[in-house]
C-alpha cells in the first residue's frame, strides 16, 4: 500500500477559529447503542475517520440498517438488545481497537459466534486484558498468538454477573464489561483503579439504561430495561485539539479559538497537564451537549516549563501524550512521565516510537519501562518514522513549528483513522505542511 507522508517547515503565529473533528470514543460508542436501541436514533457531528467508519461496517455485517454518514449526520434503525443477526464473514475492524474490545463485550453475549480481525497493527495488540474478564462472566472467546488477534467468539453462553476490579484504568475494558453486564444474570460491577473516559455510562443512561456509580465502582443490572432510540450530537474531540492546544502553546504570537470541545472530567488531562506547564487556555461558552460538557478552548502562546506529571493526570490524558511531549520538548526544564506504560500497547509503542523521534530531532529523551524524562531545547528539522500511529505523526507535525528546519514524518496514512480532516484544520491554523502519496 502507498504511503501518506507529511513535511512541516517552520512558520509563523497560529491564529483563528477552528472546529475540529468529532470525538472518535463518542462516536464509537453513539453507533454501537444506537444499534442496540428500540427505534431510530439520529446522530450528528460524527467522526468519519476510518475507525468510526468500521464500527458502522460490523454492524451493517450485524444486521442492522443505518443511513450514512452524510456530514457527520447518522440515521440507525436500532434492532433492541436480542435483534442482532449472524455475520455471513469474519467482522474486521481495521485499526481500531476501541471497536475491536468494545464489540467483544457485546458480542460474546449473542446467541451466534463471531471472528473479529483488523489490519496488521491491530492482529498484533494485546486482547487478553478484555477476554480475560469476560470470560469470568461464563464467556467463551479465543485469542490468537501471544493473546493478540483474532479474536473467536463462541455464541449461546449465559453470562453471569461479577465484580471485576480493573488492574489498569481502562475505558475500553470498563466498556466491554458493562455492554456484556447488560445481558448477564444479576449484577455487574467494575471498581476503576482511577477515574476513565466515562462516556459509556454517561451514554447508556442518556439511551435510558439504568446506571449506578457509587465511587470507583459502576454497575448496571441485566436485563434492567432496553436502550431507547435517542437524537445525539457528538462534540468535537479534545483528543484531536489536543495537537492544536500543543501548538498554539509554543508558537510565539499564537492564538487559537477551538470550538465546542468536549471537556469531559474524565479526558480533560490535557488542559490540566498543560496549565500546570504554564499553557494559557481558557474556557469560554460552557455548555451541556448530549450529557457531555463542551466550550471553547482560547490558547495562548506561553513559556512552558518542564514538570513532573501528576500520577493522577496520567490516566485522563492517555491518548494525548503524543502531543504533550512535543509540548515537552519545547519547554524549559525536564518534564518526566511515569506511570504510563499502557503506551506501549496503542497502535505502535508510543514511548519508543516516540522516545527515537524526538531524539532524531536533537531532544535529551531518557525512555524508562512505564515513561519517559524529556528535556527541551532547541530542535532539527528531520526525517521521522511514525510507526504508522496516527496520534504520533500528528505530534511530530506540531514539532515542525518549532523546529530549525523542516520535519518529515513518514506514514501518516492512519491518520484518517481518527481525524480526517487533520491537514486542511493544520493549514487553516498556520501550519506549512504538505503532503506528499495518496
Amino acid at each position: 500500500m502507498a504511503t501518506v507522508d507529511y513535511s512541516v517547515r517552520p512558520g509563523g503565529p497560529l491564529t483563528g477559529t477552528l472546529r475540529v473533528a468529532g470525538d472518535k470514543s463518542i462516536s464509537h460508542r453513539a453507533v454501537i447503542l444506537s444499534a442496540l436501541a428500540v427505534g431510530r436514533s439520529e446522530i450528528t457531528g460524527l467522526l468519519e475517520g476510518e475507525d468510526v467508519l468500521g464500527t458502522i461496517a460490523a454492524f451493517r455485517a450485524l444486521g442492522v440498517a443505518i443511513e450514512g454518514p452524510v456530514d457527520g449526520r447518522l440515521v440507525v434503525e436500532g434492532v433492541g438488545l436480542h435483534g442482532l443477526k449472524v455475520p455471513q464473514a469474519p467482522l474486521d475492524l481495521g485499526n481500531s481497537g476501541t471497536s475491536m474490545r468494545l464489540l467483544a463485550g457485546l458480542l460474546c453475549a449473542q446467541p451466534f459466534g463471531t471472528r473479529l480481525v483488523g489490519d496488521e497493527s491491530l492482529m498484533r495488540r494485546p486482547m487478553e486484558r478484555v477476554a480475560a474478564p469476560l470470560r469470568l462472566m461464563g464467556a467463551v472467546i479465543e485469542t490468537g498468538d501471544r493473546g493478540c488477534p483474532p479474536l473467536h467468539i463462541v455464541g449461546g453462553r449465559p453470562l453471569q454477573g461479577v465484580v471485576y476490579r480493573l488492574p489498569v484504568a481502562s475505558a475500553q475494558v470498563k466498556s466491554a464489561i458493562l455492554l456484556a453486564g447488560l445481558y448477564a444474570q444479576g449484577h455487574t460491577t467494575v471498581i476503576e483503579p482511577a477515574p476513565s473516559r466515562d462516556h459509556s455510562e454517561r451514554m447508556l443512561a442518556g439511551f435510558g439504561y439504568p446506571v449506578r456509580r457509587e465511587g470507583a465502582a459502576i454497575t448496571v443490572e441485566g436485563g434492567a430495561g432496553a436502550l431507547q432510540a435517542v437524537r445525539l450530537a457528538v462534540p468535537s474531540d479534545l483528543s484531536s485539539a489536543a495537537f492544536f492546544l500543543v501548538a498554539a502553546s509554543i508558537v510565539p504570537g499564537s492564538c487559537l479559538r477551538l470550538v465546542q470541545v468536549g471537556v469531559n472530567p474524565t479526558r480533560r488531562g490535557i488542559i490540566d497537564i498543560l496549565r500546570l506547564m504554564g499553557a494559557h487556555i481558557d474556557q469560554e461558552n460552557e455548555t451541556w451537549v448530549s450529557g457531555e460538557p463542551v466550550a471553547d478552548l482560547v490558547v495562548r502562546s506561553a513559556d512552558l516549563q518542564g514538570i513532573t506529571i501528576p500520577p493522577e493526570l496520567v490516566p485522563l490524558a492517555i491518548d494525548e501524550f503524543p502531543a504533550l511531549f512535543v509540548a515537552a520538548a519545547c519547554a524549559r526544564g525536564t518534564t518526566v512521565l511515569r506511570g504510563a506504560e499502557e503506551l506501549r500497547v496503542k497502535e505502535s509503542d508510543r514511548l519508543a516510537v516516540m522516545a527515537r523521534g524526538l531524539a532524531a530531532l536533537g531532544v535529551a529523551v531518557q525512555e524508562f519501562p512505564d515513561g519517559l524524562a524529556i528535556t527541551g531545547g532547541p530542535l532539527a528539522g528531520g526525517v521521522i518514522d511514525s510507526g504508522g500511529d496516527h496520534r504520533v505523526a500528528m505530534a511530530f507535525a506540531v514539532a515542525g513549528l518549532r523546529a530549525a528546519g523542516t520535519v518529515v514524518i513518514r506514514d501518516c496514512r492512519n491518520v484518517a483513522t481518527s481525524f480526517p480532516g487533520f491537514v486542511d484544520r493544520a493549514r487553516e491554523a498556520g501550519f506549512a505542511l504538505t503532503v506528499t502519496g495518496p
